[in-house]
């Protein structure tokens, strides 16, 4: 079959793994990843996936919940859409073979009452299933092993896209995305990847910062290339910091769930006194971003390293049975949680804007699709709710494919791409300015950029960031491409749309906190920030 026919996915989370199997019986599926085919935020995802499950439950308590958590900014047809299909996305997954925890005892007789449900920071009712602390494991894998066996999807790890393919660049018109240029990061060759529809499943953005609980792949490289085809993006500004990240100099991003404190875990000063109560009446339940700068102030208050999460105090079978991931990793470092608090930290955590999108995942480019993390629907608005993410990539999953499979069956534009023209470049023979910009950025977005932010400090980030940009076009320019350097390019422009996003945005709402601005903006009703490349000329 043509690979004119064929949908591109670039991406292997959940939200891309889920699309690639609701296609894949209608179309044939490429897929296309950076590192190993599931290596992403969605493998570590610990606390579960929120949905309508239980009977004293209903949609309208999940609509409140994330009308609440998202500040007045989120979009409530985005919000109900994706909380209706929750009960049905959650049955997919375990018809897929995913092994949610279940009670000791049976519930009931309802589908779901057998499943252990958990409750977390800003969710009025226990609607988080999950399997053990381990939720994002459990469904990649499962669905990856089912993507492997599938004969209609063909894989390629260890592939890096570059930039998107349009119509528009290529001399025809109207302008369409009819595929990507992609680093085979192991042969150093460029390849050309077509598709009759391209799908950004590419993540997040947490590389830009310092501090952050993503893993390496996370650089935001499908907004960047969205945006360099011209697409636009939705508040980049809001940027949610997950309050507790292990502390620890062997613990490279390793998360500890917010299900720890919807179990009833504890945050504590070093003397063991607890500080909650003096930021929100919630406590530890507050929500993510009360809960970040709560800890933030408290840090910079008392010069803290960090300060600590403490679950000492439940039984020891209960927390092993529970959270044995996190119990495992910190006693491999020497801390027994079943006896001692946790030393944590906030870190650059989830991006609640992205590539804007209709409910059907399509772009502002016909033929590109966006899922996922990458995407801005308005779910989330100006704070996600807690484990609304992987909800929204299986959701927002489904309606693109149901869009996919609705459109004509050869939608891509038969035109000649020609090969990626390494004419007038040559190797790098000084790597050292990709590594101390990779730096420099990441530094400058922690202190200019992060949880609490000024105009001052916003206006210093600008100016390194661009001057950054223009150091790393040049580069760009000159030198073959590498994985690092084509990161590092779709780094820079992220950290110039989350600066500028946050200038715009003349109030403290959500997770955008500024001391030039700490009030609510007056403006009925709150409006998003969405930003527009410039045109072409």
């Amino acid at each position: 079959m043509s690979t004119n026919e064929q949908v591109l996915i670039i991406g292997g989370g959940v939200a891309g793994l889920s699309l690639a199997l609701r296609l894949a019986d209608a179309v044939p599926v490429c897929m296309l990843a950076k590192g190993p085919l599931t290596e992403g935020s969605s493998l570590y995802a610990q606390g579960g996936v929120a949905a309508v499950l239980g009977d004293q439950d209903s949609v309208e308590s999940h609509v409140t919940d994330t009308l609440v958590a998202g500040a007045g900014l989120c979009d409530p047809e985005a919000v109900r859409f994706t909380v209706e299909h929750s009960r049905g996305a959650i049955q997919w997954l375990i018809d897929q073979g995913v092994a949610f925890t279940r009670l000791t005892e049976p519930g009931g007789n309802g589908p779901f009452d057998d499943y252990h449900l958990t409750r977390e920071g800003g969710h009025a009712q226990r609607r988080i299933i999950h399997s053990a602390d381990s939720t994002g494991r459990a469904i990649t894998t499962t669905l990856e092993d089912k993507v492997r066996r599938h004969p209609n999807i063909t894989l390629h790890d260890y592939h890096i896209a570059i930039d998107l393919i349009t119509t528009a660049r290529l001399g025809h018109g109207p302008d369409r995305c009819v595929g990507a240029y992609a680093l085979d990061r192991r042969s150093g060759r460029v390849q050309v990847f077509r598709g009759r529809a391209v799908v950004l499943a590419t993540g997040g953005i947490g590389k830009v910062y310092l501090y952050t609980s993503n893993p390496d792949v996370a650089t935001g490289d499908g907004i960047a290339m969205a945006w360099r085809a011209g697409c636009r993006v939705g508040n980049m500004e809001f940027i949610q910091f997950h309050p507790t990240c292990l502390f620890h100099p062997k613990a490279k991003t390793f998360l500890i769930s917010e299900a720890l404190r919807g179990e009833g875990g504890l945050l504590r000063l070093p003397s063991g006194e607890r500080f909650m109560q003096a930021y929100d009446e919630r406590l530890e339940l507050a929500p993510r971003d009360v809960v970040a700068r709560a800890i933030d102030s408290e840090m910079k208050r008392l010069g803290l390293g960090c300060v600590y999460l403490d679950i000492s105090h439940l039984s020891a079978d209960f927390i092993h049975e529970h959270f044995p991931s996190i119990a495992a990793r910190c006693l491999e470092l020497g801390i027994d949680i079943t006896r001692e608090p946790i030393p944590v930290v906030p870190a650059a955590h989830y991006l609640c804007g992205g590539v804007v999108t209709d409910l059907g995942g399509r772009t502002d480019l016909p033929g590109l699709y966006a899922v996922g993390e990458a995407a801005y629907t308005g779910l989330h608005g100006a704070n996600r709710l807690a484990s609304n993410s992987l909800l929204e990539c299986l959701v927002m999953a489904q309606a693109a494919a149901t869009d996919i499979l609705a459109g004509p069956a050869r939608q891509a534009v038969a035109v000649v791409i020609p090969p990626w023209d390494e004419s007038q470049v040559t190797d790098s023979d000084e790597e050292v300015v990709v590594a101390h910009n990779w730096d420099e950025l990441r530094r400058a977005m922690w202190d200019y950029v992060g949880i609490v932010r000024t105009d001052k400090r916003l206006a210093r980030a600008l100016r390194r960031v661009q001057l950054l940009a223009r150091e790393i076009d040049e580069y760009y320019a000159n030198f073959r491409v590498s994985n690092d350097l084509i990161e590092l390019r779709n780094l820079v422009l992220i950290g110039e749309l989350i600066v500028r996003s946050a200038q715009q945005r003349r109030e403290s709402r959500g997770l955008h906190y500024s001391l030039d601005c700490p009030r609510l903006e007056e403006t009925q009703p709150p409006r998003p920030t969405l930003l527009s490349p410039p045109r072409a000329d």
